[in-house]
């Protein structure tokens, strides 16, 4: 029997994940192959140009232009603070000298005759790019950065916000089905990864933001409560830059939804186990899904076993989230892959698949309408 795919994130309690940690510019790299880093700990860095600051000593001293390289009193690659004398007029017969002492520090870069303005580049600033996965560093490039590796629980979500962070995993609630609402936030999640289960509200979100946690992940979210919290629209892009104070990911839909009771059991045995978060999102051209990575601790890696599954293939019994209405957001079961094409509602023709949702409700839906679930 031919088989069939189809699009799908990864919810598994064990898979080998490797991550690249690269530089935006040429700079040093402080990991060496075989060593074992941290989360934050800085594997590479490097310094761009600080920033330019114009000194107009023409206007400032009533000189010409030609004038300015003889009075000043530092040269090109001098560095200054500010304050410091930088430039003397020659006065008259030696008198009624004016100076002119600098507002801004940093490396003289050019003084010139031509525009009478001297140039002065700030400190380089530093751009460093840590681990955000624990784990052993498999490979290194030489002045871009490294490839760390590692045994972890892997969660990816549906949709996320804010970028890279960290720490340990606390839950907010007894059930996949209970909401994540204000007061089940406390002043002890502070720097905690927040776990909900049905939909997170704006005002939990808010709380949590107050208390000081680093990241809250929950099954659903009302859109509307997104755009307060945001302040605007977020629209079609890439997410992942947003400034709120936390990364948010939600891991099944917008909406009064419930977390998958797998991926919410798998976070239950994993609490108080230190997290890697990146809500990045992008949905077109080339997917790309906010993740929550939970490494292995020693004792884990002796008694669990690695998921065996094959990367968007369909086959009966694979766990599926139906992504179109009516039964958005429910999961189920494949239980059946008919082969012909059936003519839908509308009279289009699809190829279908059959799914046993959790009710115990089997329902026929196309195969375009559907996420896998790989395990």
């Amino acid at each position: 029997m031919a088989h069939a795919y189809t699009p799908g994130l990864k919810v598994t309690n064990r898979v080998r994940h490797r991550t690249r940690r690269l530089l935006p510019l040429p700079g040093e790299v402080l990991a060496e192959i075989g060593s074992h880093v941290q989360a934050q700990d800085v594997v590479a860095q490097a310094f761009m140009p600080g920033d330019v600051s114009p000194i107009n000593l023409s206007n400032a001293l009533s000189l010409p232009p030609g004038d300015i390289p003889d009075i000043m009193t530092r040269k090109e690659g001098d560095v200054i603070e500010v304050g410091d004398v930088i430039a003397v007029t020659r006065g008259i017969f030696g008198f009624f000298k004016t100076d002119y002492k600098a507002k801004v520090a940093g490396k003289i870069e050019t003084i010139s005759k031509v525009t009478g303005q001297v140039i002065v580049r700030g400190e380089p600033m530093p751009v460093q790019v840590k681990a955000y996965l624990s784990g052993e560093v498999v490979e290194v490039l030489p002045q871009e950065g490294v490839a760390i590796e590692n045994e972890v629980s892997l969660i990816q979500g549906i949709f996320g916000i804010g970028g890279e962070t960290c720490g340990p995993i606390r839950m907010a609630c007894e059930s996949h089905n209970d909401k994540l609402t204000l007061e089940k936030i406390t002043s002890e999640m502070k720097g905690a990864v927040v776990i909900g289960g049905a939909r997170m509200t704006g005002e939990a979100v808010q709380r949590a933001i107050e208390v000081g946690a680093v990241a809250v992940v929950s099954g659903g979210m009302d859109d509307q409560d997104l755009r307060q919290i945001l302040g605007y629209d977020l629209g079609v892009a890439i997410t992942g830059s947003e400034k709120i104070g936390l990364t948010l990911i939600i891991t099944e839909g917008f909406g009064d939804i419930s977390m998958a009771a797998k991926t919410f059991e798998l976070f239950k045995t994993r609490e108080g186990d230190e997290a890697s978060v990146n809500g990045s999102t992008q949905i077109r051209a080339g997917v790309m899904r906010p993740e929550i990575i939970i490494p292995l601790s020693e004792s884990e890696l002796a008694s669990e076993t690695e998921s065996v599954h094959s990367s968007g293939m369909l086959d009966v019994g694979t766990t599926v989230r139906i992504i179109r209405d009516p039964w958005f957001g429910l999961i189920g079961s494949v239980t059946g892959l008919p082969t012909d094409p059936t003519t839908l509602g509308s009279g289009s023709k699809a190829r279908v698949l059959d799914v046993k949702m959790e009710s115990g409700e089997t329902v026929t839906v196309p195969r375009a309408n559907v996420e896998l679930i790989e395990e």
